[in-house]
């Protein structure tokens, strides 16, 4: 058993550093094909990419690290992006609320491209603006862990206001239609992004609201500093390319 388990080391040993080597030349590989179709892309070679379908994208989440969110630039030039390729409605969401806790949001006016409109930031709330001729929503954090605690403040007080001495006493079955109307009371419904593109090194949603993305498709960016409008394109023309089944 002792010579068996020698023998097997080194050649367990190789066979991991193979796998490690065919997984990386495969990362390589399809790291450099998205390289060429974004190059492509920005060439302008290819015409089914300049004008895409987006009757199926009827709302866009955006999830930015943090960090990334600070570089209020990068975020102002997505937006201006989205707004061209004929998004109509966007999502932000970072997990600190970096965004929501900036003194100013601009939106651009409709009346004046060269003027601004200034607009607060709510820190416990949603905030929804006219930007660029699409919606856009910033959420953060608290708006689904304190969104949770007020539903569930609103379902356990309308149970208690509403039960009947006389019926014996069952703990209360909230079901998910009642779960979806005490998060509309309480202002933290919000429509389901149908896709979700993440920036940022981790490969997560990072506590974008579960109860949103039921059906939603969800595709890593890479980090914001680095972003293309190229990739941008990409992953939209790929989605408005897919079919979703919901069943029934």
């Amino acid at each position: 058993m002792i010579e068996a388990s020698v023998i097997a080391s080194p050649i367990l040993g190789v066979v991991f550093c193979l796998l490690h080597v065919i997984v990386s030349l495969v990362h390589t590989w399809s790291h450099l094909v998205h390289q060429i179709q974004c190059l492509i892309i920005s060439s302008g070679l290819l015409s089914k990419y300049q004008n895409i379908n987006l009757n199926r994208l009827r709302h866009l989440a955006v999830v930015i690290d943090s960090e990334d969110a600070k570089n209020k630039s990068k975020v102002h030039q997505l937006l201006c992006w989205l707004s061209d390729i004929g998004v109509k409605y966007v999502i932000l969401y970072d997990i600190e609320g970096v965004m929501k806790k900036s003194d100013k949001a601009y939106e651009k006016s409709s009346a004046n491209p060269s003027e601004t409109k200034c607009m607060d930031f709510a820190p416990n709330m949603p905030l929804i603006f006219d930007m660029f001729g699409m919606t856009v929503e910033i959420i953060s954090y608290t708006d689904g862990k304190e969104a949770v605690a007020k539903g569930a403040n609103y379902l356990c007080s309308n149970y208690l206001k509403n039960q009947d001495d006389t019926l014996n006493k069952l703990g209360p079955k909230f079901t998910e239609p009642d779960i979806s109307s005490a998060l509309k009371a309480v202002g933290h419904d919000g429509p389901e992004p149908d896709l979700l593109l993440v920036y940022g090194p981790a490969r997560c949603h990072l506590g974008f609201p579960a109860w949103r993305l039921r059906y939603t498709e969800i595709v890593h960016m890479g980090p914001l500093s680095s972003m293309k409008l190229s990739a941008v394109v990409k992953v939209l023309y790929d989605f408005s390319k897919k079919h979703q089944n919901y069943g029934k």
